[in-house]
């Protein structure tokens, strides 16, 4: 069997099965997980001359780091890797929140299994990120992207796509995935994040575009195994995450939309930023979205500039003209 896994030790190889097959969390999180220890345990074994200081920091093998370097590591050695990460690999609040989060799951992880008695990042503060607001499109901006799909051979399936998007907030993996098995009805099963599945309530707009994509689905040419799959590609196959990008790219290209700015992604905080200014509750709107965490929901609360602006002038101290 390949491992995939390379120049880390093998206790830390052990954490990311675990993670993989224990926790369930989905191969690209596991991935990121695995850089993360990478550049970490590369650091350890140049930081403590545990390799030879004229290696090239792309070739060290950290394979050498044992538990017992790790045990003599303290909060101070953490922040020496954190300044590492800001000043030579550049990398901003967000990436360095990622790292954060990835080496106190592996330090617990250590602690629980017995492996170290003293865990390093017990009280090790995540650096503070600005908050800002979703970026989203406004509901003319949404309908203007609808409207962008040309008459022609993939039509259906690309409009199907944005309304899927813009309606149900689907994250791209998830639209991705769907398979035909996943419809029942006005309901949609989905695989979210952490192989979590959850239903999803199709509205008129939804099943409208479903209908009339299934209605020349039949007759595309699919191969061998992916027969279940709802989107399928020119190549007869399940259509890719990067398709589906490029899709969406050149709709808003059409829309004279900034790709900059907007993305598959930001769909699916216009669906659920669309839904809460529109009265949907924000525990409603968790389920909808799939989110283990309410904090996360949250992000769509923000107030429009029009609610704020409404509401400073229906103060009852506002002196009415």
């Amino acid at each position: 069997m390949q491992n995939s896994f390379l120049f880390i030790p093998m206790f830390a190889q052990e954490y990311l099965y675990y993670l993989k097959n224990i926790k369930g969390l989905s191969k690209k999180t596991v991935d990121e997980y695995y850089l993360d220890l990478k550049m970490f345990f590369r650091f350890i074994a140049e930081y403590k001359h545990i390799v030879p200081d004229d290696l090239n920091f792309s070739e060290i093998d950290a394979s050498t780091v044992t538990v017992q370097h790790l045990s003599q590591m303290t909060l101070s050695d953490i922040y020496v890797f954190l300044n590492y990460v800001t000043d030579e690999r550049h990398n901003n609040v967000r990436a360095r929140m990622r790292k954060i989060s990835s080496l106190k799951s592996f330090f617990r992880y250590l602690a629980k299994q017995g492996l170290i008695t003293n865990n390093p990042t017990q009280y090790l503060d995540s650096p503070k990120m600005k908050k800002s607001l979703p970026v989203h499109l406004s509901v003319d901006e949404a309908l203007k992207l609808l409207a962008s799909v040309d008459e022609g051979k993939n039509s259906e399936r690309n409009f199907l796509i944005l309304t899927l998007f813009l309606n149900c907030g689907l994250r791209l993996s998830e639209l991705v995935g769907i398979n035909i098995s996943n419809i029942n009805g006005r309901t949609l099963r989905v695989l979210g994040k952490g192989n979590k599945e959850r239903n999803i309530y199709l509205n008129e707009s939804c099943i409208d575009a479903l209908r009339k994509y299934l209605a020349i689905r039949g007759s595309i040419t699919v191969k061998p195994g992916h027969e279940n799959a709802l989107f399928i590609s020119r190549n007869g196959t399940r259509i890719s995450n990067r398709m589906v990008q490029t899709i969406v790219e050149s709709c808003l290209r059409k829309s004279n939309l900034d790709t900059e700015k907007f993305s598959t992604h930001k769909l699916r905080h216009t669906a659920a930023t669309l839904m809460y200014q529109n009265g949907v509750d924000v525990r409603v709107l968790q389920e909808i979205l799939g989110h283990s965490n309410l904090g996360t929901t949250q992000i769509y609360t923000h107030l429009s500039d029009s609610q704020i602006e409404n509401a400073m002038e229906n103060n009852p101290l506002n002196l009415k003209k």
